[in-house]
């Protein structure tokens, strides 16, 4: 396994790890909100027995006789001692602690947090242990036991062991169910996940399936809704890419047919050559052998450069299109020359740069003059022309030609095709090289006939940004 594959995001694994980490997440909300409502309900009912306590010694408190006196609930404390599972403390006093009765050394709250008949519960450290200690605040009628204070304090403490027993099996009992949910929708989420991806691995098993050259689109009829863009983007690219192929294919059959007869028509020619008698046929058939293989070697890199023009990967870039064509115009100044022909280049304003491939808007532009000085006669005219207007720019190329008659106008752009007028040799592949160029970079090519008499002018449309 590759370090790529290693690294590749699993679309199950993530969906199992996200729903997962959702449950956990709710899970762990859950169970906090259970324990915390679980662990105020034991307090809440511990604390309203140890206040019952409380309220049974407040009345059964005494002060006719001018001191404190209490009559315990005996009863009650057995009861009180066996649930607590430990002993029960208690202390009834003045708050100034001048007269009490019971566990003299309880401790009191702050004076702050006690309230008159409200109930204060705290957890302290008392003789050794943890107790929960109730206190309970009242007014007095009258002072009593020489104490100047008139507020009566009744305090109950009980060991916490009894109600950390009991709030642990209270706990244990209420986040079980929960634990188990979680845990049964952690199955569920990821049995749904493996169930929702099925169609997906069936998909998977049918493209395996598929014989190399089966470019045909995918069925979408079991396709889930979600996963239907990205199937129907698939049947779109298998489309395009069978249109390539058929593309190629045609290309290559058209190619081997159109290099079958300049090949066989040099053989025949080296043989003739081979068999000259004297210097001067030989010669002639030299010269002859020279122009085949121009004219095979020009149909070649034709055939090169359309191809190239059909493949997916040119680069685009910001390209100057006065400053090109100036310099594939000049290039050609020497061919124009040796046919008596004027070739000129006109720009009548700077124009904005083009998003283009250089080589193939070169490629391009070489073929429309070469097939502009081809056939013009001469003494003839050939003008390249760059002008920006209406958000295109054109670069046009216009010659005092034959033209082409308006029947062929709708073809001239096909392969190997050549209009009836069409005179001396060709291959019928400079406006096929053109066309696939101006697709390429999205441009509009546009044949018109030229003005006067006869001529033809071709032009190419880049939109701009």
């Amino acid at each position: 396994m590759n370090v790529d594959a290693l690294h590749r995001v699993s679309l199950r694994r993530t969906l199992i790890v996200v729903l997962l980490a959702g449950v956990m997440v709710g899970s762990f909300v859950q169970v906090w909100l259970t324990w915390h409502t679980a662990r105020s309900a034991v307090d809440a009912a511990f604390d309203r027995s140890l206040f019952g306590a409380i309220k049974a010694i407040d009345a059964n408190v005494s002060t006719e006789s001018g001191g404190l006196a209490v009559e315990l609930p005996y009863a009650l404390f057995e009861f009180f001692e066996l649930t607590a599972a430990g002993p029960v403390y208690y202390r009834v006093a003045t708050q100034d602690g001048l007269v009490e009765i019971g566990n003299p050394d309880l401790p009191m709250p702050a004076p702050h947090l006690l309230r008159d008949r409200q109930p204060h519960f705290e957890t302290v450290d008392y003789a050794g242990e943890t107790v929960r200690v109730g206190t309970y605040t009242r007014p007095l009628r009258h002072a009593v036991g020489g104490s100047s204070d008139r507020r009566l304090v009744v305090q109950v403490a009980e060991p916490f062991a009894s109600r950390e027993q009991f709030s642990r099996q209270f706990l244990v009992g209420a986040i079980g169910p929960d634990l188990l949910l979680a845990a049964l929708a952690a199955g569920m989420v990821a049995a749904a996940v493996a169930w929702s991806l099925r169609p997906l691995r069936q998909l998977r098993r049918d493209l395996q399936a598929r014989a190399p050259d089966d470019l045909s689109p995918i069925d979408t009829h079991r396709v889930p809704r979600d996963v239907l863009p990205l199937v129907e983007a698939m049947n779109q690219h298998i489309f395009r890419y069978r249109e390539l192929l058929e593309g190629q294919r045609r290309f290559v059959d058209d190619a081997s047919h159109q290099l079958r007869t300049p090949l066989s028509t040099l053989l025949t020619q080296v043989t003739f050559t081979q068999r000259a008698g004297d210097m001067d046929s030989m010669q002639d058939a030299l010269a002859a052998l020279r122009e085949q293989l121009k004219h095979t070697i020009r149909q070649t890199n034709q055939m090169l450069a359309l191809a190239r023009a059909d493949t997916p990967d040119a680069a685009l870039q910001p390209v100057d299109l006065g400053r090109l064509a100036g310099d594939v115009t000049r290039r050609h100044w020497a061919a124009a020359r040796s046919r008596r022909i004027d070739l000129g280049f006109e720009m009548p304003e700077p124009v904005p740069a083009v998003q283009a491939d250089p080589g193939l808007l070169e490629e391009a532009l070489s073929n429309l003059i070469d097939n502009a000085l081809k056939y013009t006669p001469e003494g003839g005219c050939v003008t390249v022309h760059v002008a920006a207007s209406d958000g295109v720019v054109v670069l046009s190329v216009a010659d005092d030609g034959p033209g082409i008659p308006a029947e062929d106008l709708p073809r001239v752009t096909e392969r190997f095709f050549r209009a009836g007028n069409t005179q001396g040799s060709g291959s019928g592949l400079g406006l096929a090289i053109v066309a696939a160029i101006a697709r390429r970079h999205g441009a509009r090519l546009v044949l018109a006939p030229a003005t006067g008499e006869g001529g033809l002018v071709v032009g190419l449309e880049f939109p701009l940004p």
